[in-house]
């Protein structure tokens, strides 16, 4: 490690557990909820999500750095969590095609981290107690100053973050012929998904997250996509009423992780917020309609109510989480819409669930 690397760091829990371990990218403090996510690759497009917008991320893999960065492997232009832990972050790298060293990355984007921690008793911590705040310091080591400054941070319970992360403006990508025009609702949307629409022959335009329903139509869209994104759905009364009206468009919606529980709270069925929520690249989940398993990429901590929504008239569930028997899918049927919890543009991840944006797809090619 490098003497940086080897300046003290402390991690502080909202309930009370400390923490030492080394500093690792910018010398700073940060502050979050601590979540952690099960994966073994595919460490960048994590980072930069923008579902994990102020979260404080525990990788669970014992080497993250070691295959360096490259300005690909990305989901969003900048890092979007709040801070890292890892048991072992790594400035050496073997792969050849990287365009550089993930301590470099990290300091480059403003990012606190700390590692030489054991991960695995933390993470066994949080899967007992649940997700909380946490703080993070390499500058501060003062236990006293630091749990003042985590007492101060908002709890992820009602915060609305969805449109601190969405597109400003308004940008267009595919085949501008294509007569599957696909309107994006961004409440903090991964590239690839759009990348997932564009590869099947869409042109979708993406929209910020507060665009009315009147805005939306001017693009005269065959479909509209509910996007992945930040914060407690619950607390986006806007865009529920958004969804809503797009509903009675009775044009075919396809909605992912935030937009999973929105289309749920369009529909009156509350959501929740999770004990320590799904972060990986291993969850199996069950297609009720096909019979068949997925392995799913996810990133959420809020769910959908099951019991509302196995009594919902109009709402029946599509899939379901193996682990824990969770609401992983859901489609209406009064409506040409359907979402689900997970992320099948998988990336990283495996490629089980990519059949959804077909289904979108041939939705909109069958409603036209």
């Amino acid at each position: 490690m490098t003497l940086q690397a080897k300046k003290p760091a402390i991690l502080i829990l909202a309930d009370g557990h400390i923490f030492h371990g080394y500093a690792f990218g910018k010398i700073g403090t940060t502050t979050g909820e601590i979540c952690f996510n099960t994966g073994m690759t595919g460490y960048q497009e994590v980072f930069t999500d923008p579902s994990y917008t102020g979260q404080v991320l525990i990788m669970n893999n014992v080497h993250i750095g070691n295959y360096g960065v490259k300005d690909t492997d990305v989901e969003s232009s900048t890092v979007k969590i709040r801070g890292l832990i890892a048991r072992n972050l790594e400035e050496q790298f073997s792969r050849l095609l990287a365009d550089g060293d993930l301590n470099t990355y990290l300091v480059n984007n403003n990012l606190v981290a700390i590692d030489n921690l054991d991960t695995r008793a933390l993470v066994a911590h949080i899967r007992e107690k649940g997700a909380m705040n946490c703080i993070i310091s390499s500058e501060d080591l003062d236990i006293a100053s630091l749990q003042q400054k985590l007492a101060a941070v908002p709890s992820m319970d009602g915060l609305e973050l969805a449109s601190t992360v969405s597109t400003t403006s308004e940008y267009e990508m595919g085949d501008t012929a294509s007569a599957i025009k696909v309107a994006v609702l961004d409440f903090g949307v991964k590239k690839h998904i759009l990348q997932c629409l564009v590869d099947r022959g869409a042109h979708v335009r993406v929209h910020p997250a507060k665009t009315p329903l009147s805005r939306l139509k001017e693009f005269n869209p065959a479909g509209y996509f509910i996007s992945n994104g930040p914060g407690d759905p619950a607390s986006m009364d806007y865009a529920i009423a958004t969804l809503k009206a797009v509903l009675e468009e009775q044009k075919p919606v396809f909605g992912i992780c935030l937009g999973h529980q929105l289309l749920a709270l369009a529909n009156d069925i509350p959501t929740f917020k999770m004990h320590h929520g799904h972060r990986g690249l291993n969850h199996p989940v069950k297609n009720i309609i096909t019979g068949q398993c997925e392995i799913t990429t996810q990133n959420h901590g809020f769910g959908v109510d099951p019991e509302a929504v196995k009594n919902h008239p109009n709402v029946e569930v599509t899939h379901v989480n193996l682990n824990d028997n969770s609401i992983e899918g859901i489609r209406l049927k009064n409506k040409p819409a359907f979402s689900v919890q997970y992320h099948p543009e998988s990336t990283p991840g495996p490629h089980d669930s990519r059949y959804l944006f077909d289904n979108f797809i041939d939705l909109i090619k069958a409603k036209a």
